[in-house]
């Protein structure tokens, strides 16, 4: 499609129909009562090269919250395994997704164009496949965030409200539909479904998908299988390095959230840190920090390991030869990790040396941070500030338990950092003023939820386009918490 047709539909592919009809099952979204646009990502399908004119229109309205025939779509829900919390569930999928299609971009890339909240489906599993108006706005603000910190993510084009209500802790509460976009809805659990289903013949299609889609540049080779998991591995690497540089808890990292062409996917209980704590945990269903800050790159090798027990079959027949090929791969997840997180911290700190005077300096600064309880936004912000020449010092030191002690450490700091203007620059880079803050999530989504107010939420999700500039109108979205406004739990929002 082109902007010269802009009532027509771009949704016009289905590429998942090349796979086994086992990995999906066929159904259209179910109708809601009285369906309007909620909000339109219009920078999203500027970047897109897409018009808004349909999606605004009763036609583009009506087809994205289930409201027409869909004769000449094919819809579907996908089929995924999963390990949620450690324990393996055989079949989740899409209880309350589903597929349209694919549109196609200007630069010849096609986008899934999933629905979440639409209806039950065959993976229900008793649920009322609905979802509502404040889980769809955490996931449009939070995947905001984390495309303005150009950190690969799904995204949000539109949310839908549906005119009918959800019965949600005992209340019943505004109902929506999220119009997700992403590279890929294939996940660690696709791979554990099909293996399960269908065996080596139905994990090869899923590879072989993969590899046409996603990663044609090891289409060739002849180890094409074990070249796809290490690449795999590599982005997820990266992708949990960038995470926790911001301070970001996805909450549930169950193989069944976690994409394989490395966007962040399915938000739930995620969450920005405030002060710094490295075994951080906000999710109100994961009791045992089984997905902490700090626990989020084991967790991601732990998951391509269940990944790599569906791929040893394509890897060579013989079993031992199979498990020695993916340890490979896992040993690059490591090493791409470390690497990202040290270069990345390095750069938050404007600290370019190596040597030990440097180095002893970098493995010391967050545990400094969360001993001094410090804000890791303001702090890093704040040290950028400092670097760039602004007066801040003060300030900063004001936050530390002994000020002598903040002196001493800002003197460590200022003696191994470089203050050239790019490693300036490429601080400030690093270190984004404006995060999508817990509180104010939650505040827009109960402005939302109980006074159909979006005033809030169109404020959040236009500032976190530009996370390291706040305009003076914006001033007020960069502070944290006072002490009653402390998000201390999320929730999955299911």
């Amino acid at each position: 499609m082109n902007k010269n047709d802009s009532l027509s539909n771009p949704i016009q592919h289905q590429v998942y129909l090349t796979l086994p009809d086992d990995l999906y099952s066929d159904v259209a979204p179910v109708r809601v009562e009285q369906p309007s646009l909620l909000a339109l990502n219009h920078e999203l399908l500027t970047q897109y090269g897409l018009a808004s004119s349909w999606f605004e229109s009763a036609d583009g309205i009506n087809f994205l919250a289930g409201n027409c025939d869909y004769a000449e779509q094919h819809p579907i829900a996908m089929g995924y395994a999963g390990h949620q919390f450690g324990h393996y569930s055989p079949q989740l999928g899409d209880g309350r997704a589903h597929m349209l299609g694919q549109f196609q971009t200007q630069d010849a890339h096609y986008i899934d164009v999933q629905l979440k909240g639409s209806g039950r489906t065959p993976y229900s599993r008793g649920g009322d496949g609905r979802a509502t108006r404040g889980a769809v706005i955490r996931e449009y603000l939070i995947s905001e965030a984390m495309a303005g910190l150009g950190i690969p993510t799904t995204r949000t084009l539109a949310m839908i409200s549906t005119g009918d209500k959800v019965m949600r802790d005992y209340q019943m509460v505004p109902g929506a539909i999220q119009v997700r976009t992403a590279t890929s809805h294939i996940r660690v659990g696709s791979f554990q479904y099909a293996y399960a289903k269908l065996g080596e013949s139905g994990v090869k299609a899923l590879a072989d998908h993969l590899i046409a889609h996603h990663y044609p540049h090891v289409a060739d080779r002849e180890d094409k299988y074990a070249a796809l998991y290490e690449a795999i591995c590599v982005r997820q690497a990266t992708l949990v390095a960038q995470w926790m540089l911001v301070g970001f808890i996805h909450g549930v990292m169950n193989t069944d959230n976690m994409s394989l062409v490395g966007e962040t996917i399915d938000f739930g209980p995620c969450a920005f840190m405030d002060e710094f704590k490295a075994n951080k945990v906000f999710s109100s269903i994961d009791r045992e920090g089984r997905y902490a800050w700090d626990q989020q790159a084991n967790i991601g090798y732990w998951n391509l390991q269940r990944l790599a027990e569906t791929f040893l079959p394509l890897f060579d027949s013989d079993s031992d030869t199979a498990v020695e090929m993916a340890q490979a791969p896992l040993t690059r997840y490591i090493s791409t990790f470390q690497q990202a997180f040290e270069q990345g911290l390095k750069q938050k700190l404007g600290v370019t040396a190596s040597t030990p005077e440097a180095d002893d300096f970098i493995n010391e600064a967050l545990p400094m941070v969360a001993t001094e309880s410090m804000d890791f936004t303001h702090f890093f912000d704040a040290l950028t500030r400092i670097a760039q020449g602004e007066d801040e010092e003060e300030a900063l030191l004001s936050k530390f338990s002994n000020r002598e002690k903040g002196r001493q450490w800002l003197a460590n700091w200022h003696a191994v950092r470089n203050d050239s203007k790019e490693t300036i620059e490429e601080m400030r880079l690093a270190n984004p003023t404006l995060i999508a803050r817990n509180h104010q999530v939650e505040q827009a989504i109960e402005d939302a939820m109980e006074r159909d107010d979006l005033t809030l939420f169109h404020r959040l999700s236009e500032a976190l386009k530009t996370p390291y500039t706040v305009s003076d109108d914006n001033r007020d979205l960069q502070a944290a918490p006072t002490p009653n406004e402390r998000v201390l739990r999320t929730f999955c929002g299911t």
